[in-house]
């Protein structure tokens, strides 16, 4: 999702206090790098942190905010992808579930193990149809998945998940069990299978851990060196090259500026191509597709998911999900080919079809559009894929080379083409070691057992999330606050406390979840660009339903003192948020009162 370029916030009039923009200012201080980054989704900031880690001088620009893209548009799943082993996709398979097992380890605070169940009504159909789906890659008439075809799948899934066993191995119910569990399924029924995979319920923050990580990292490389090794800003946009190198122009205040490097990793997801367009080198790698979703306040169906997800075939062939993030449900995700002249936003059609979807296997719980508190669709990375059906094009990744003119130089550009979310970590370490073989540096340090964040001594135990509580809660922190902070933050959740301690701090009216210092605590050392950015990323009160008219201008008057944002740059960046929520999101923003 990109910000509409008609919205005025680029009008340099608005000027905001270095507090912001100190990110922009060190580039711009410094236009040099050894590695520039472009592209600040999970990919791109995964890098970043890696080659940070290896004491490489790192750069790395984000035309929106981080995690904006398709990264914050995701089905929030960190998984094996068993649907993959039907493509083939056995080293994609593989890795996926070492990376799911890995990051339940180092990231814990935010990747959680997630029980699923997949309904089944019949036995052994799809077996004829199966070989010739995984030979052609073409999905051919719809033929259900049966038992047996699942049974093998799961087999093959729980064999790859051997190493480092993290989760248990898969279950086969009968008919009576199956609806004993959960009895909203069809009566028609005649198995179930449950398996365990991963979700990360806030990927927006986790992404914000892996960029702050790589800062440290840079700052620790060479505490004594008079400049920052690891430098990173959102809302900086390269839009050409000139004779000085490739420009950036700055998203909120419209200054232009140069930046040189000796090597370019081009991370922008989709608009890859059009990333290498802008740098005067086209290319023709990436044929995204675009996947949406909706989030269900109903507690009815919440129930019937009895705290698991429900991953299924629909009647098209299309793999969908239903579960449970809260107290909320989300429900996906679309596959069709993207128009990448088009915002990517989540159709009237697709909402029919989430409503089907669900009536397949809940036949009994209504939804309506009533239900509906947010909804969201992002462009996946996927390489060009002509006629191959967008659900057998391939989710594994790629890096291309190329090396541009840029201000004089030969200067190698790595494409990255492809990835997903469950293989981040490993991703990055493969493409931070093809900038390494180039710039001739060796590798000091792998990231697979490194702590992400946050991550680092969180309590795994629910008695250890209470013991955690109680330790942390205090005369103007109580409890429910404390719990809040700890799941928004995991264990930096102290550097928070610190921060709250040290002046008067209060608790919004319109929600108990935020406190003006709290967001000025965003505003110091989380680079919010615009009023939007707290409730899309730097918390989940927009995905949960939770943006009223109040916690807007509760928000907009903490944000206001450290941006140095007037009465009118307030108004303006309401009226932002009011309409991406609106045009992006199908939120209409109400009133508490209403």
């Amino acid at each position: 999702m990109s910000i509409p370029s008609n919205t005025g916030v680029n009008d340099q009039s608005q000027g905001l206090q270095p507090v912001v923009r100190t990110q922009a200012a060190a580039l711009r201080e410094r236009p040099h790098a050894k590695v520039l980054i472009i592209g600040g989704g999970i990919n791109g900031v995964g890098t970043f942190r890696d080659l940070a880690l290896q004491g490489v001088d790192v750069a790395l620009v984000e035309r929106g905010d981080y995690c904006q893209g398709a990264s914050g548009a995701s089905s929030h799943m960190i998984h094996g992808g068993i649907r993959y082993l039907e493509n083939g996709e056995f080293r994609l398979v593989k890795e996926s579930v070492v990376e799911r097992n890995g990051l339940m380890k180092i990231a814990p605070h935010y990747v959680k193990p997630l029980q699923t169940t997949i309904p089944i009504f019949s036995t052994f159909s799809g077996i004829l149809s199966a070989p010739i789906r995984f030979l052609t890659h073409k999905q051919g008439k719809p033929q259900e998945r049966g038992a047996f075809l699942i049974k093998i799948g799961l087999t093959l899934y729980d064999a790859f998940s051997r190493d480092g066993g993290t989760v248990p191995r898969h279950d086969f119910k009968g008919r009576k069990k199956a609806l004993a569990e959960l009895p909203q399924l069809p009566s028609n029924l005649k198995y179930a299978a449950t398996y365990y995979d991963a979700s990360v319920h806030n990927p927006e923050r986790l992404t914000l851990d892996v960029l702050q990580d790589g800062q440290k990292a840079g700052a620790a490389a060479d505490a004594t060196a008079a400049v920052a090794q690891a430098r990173a800003t959102n809302y900086m946009a390269v839009t050409a090259v000139t004779d000085d190198g490739v420009e950036l122009t700055d998203q909120l205040t419209g200054e232009k500026s140069t930046f040189t490097a000796d090597v370019i990793v081009n991370t922008t997801g989709a608009w890859v191509d059009v990333t290498n367009t802008a740098m005067g080198a086209g290319s023709r790698f990436m044929g995204g597709t675009k996947g949406s979703h909706i989030v269900l306040d109903h507690p009815e169906l919440l129930a019937a998911c009895n705290g698991r997800e429900i991953f299924f075939e629909h009647t098209d062939g299309r793999i969908v999900l239903i579960y449970p993030m809260g107290d909320r449900v989300l429900v996906g995700t679309t596959d069709v080919d993207a128009d990448m002249t088009e915002d990517a936003i989540c159709t009237e059609e697709e909402i029919d079809y989430f409503f089907d979807l669900v009536g397949h296997v809940f036949p009994n719980v209504l939804v309506t559009r009533d239900d509906i508190v947010y909804s969201f669709a992002g462009v996946r990375p996927l390489p060009r894929h002509d006629e191959t059906a967008p659900g057998f094009v391939s989710r594994d990744y790629r890096i291309e080379r190329a090396d541009m003119d840029i201000a004089g130089a030969k200067v190698p550009v790595l494409s990255l083409v492809g990835g997903k979310w469950t293989t981040f970590r490993a991703l990055s370490e493969h493409l931070s070691n093809d900038v390494l073989a180039i710039l001739g540096t060796a590798r000091k340090t792998s990231t697979a057992k490194l702590p992400i964040g946050g991550g680092a001594d969180f309590p795994t135990t629910e008695a250890g999330v209470k013991a955690w509580i109680a330790a942390h809660t205090a005369a103007s922190v109580d409890a429910a606050r404390a719990e809040v902070l700890l799941t928004r933050y995991g264990t930096r959740a102290t550097d928070v406390l610190a921060f709250l301690a040290q002046g008067t701090d209060t608790v919004f009216s319109s929600t108990p979840e935020l406190s003006d210092r709290e967001v000025e605590f965003m505003a110091a050392h989380e680079q919010i660009g615009h009023l939007i950015d707290v409730f899309i990323r730097r918390t989940s009160l927009a995905f949960r339903g939770l943006v009223s008219t109040e916690l807007m201008a509760e928000t907009a008057a903490a944000l206001a003192g450290p941006l140095g944002w007037n009465e009118d740059k307030v108004a303006e960046e309401i009226s932002l948020a009011t309409r991406i929520l609106e045009r992006f999101h199908g939120v209409q923003v109400q009133s508490l009162t209403a």
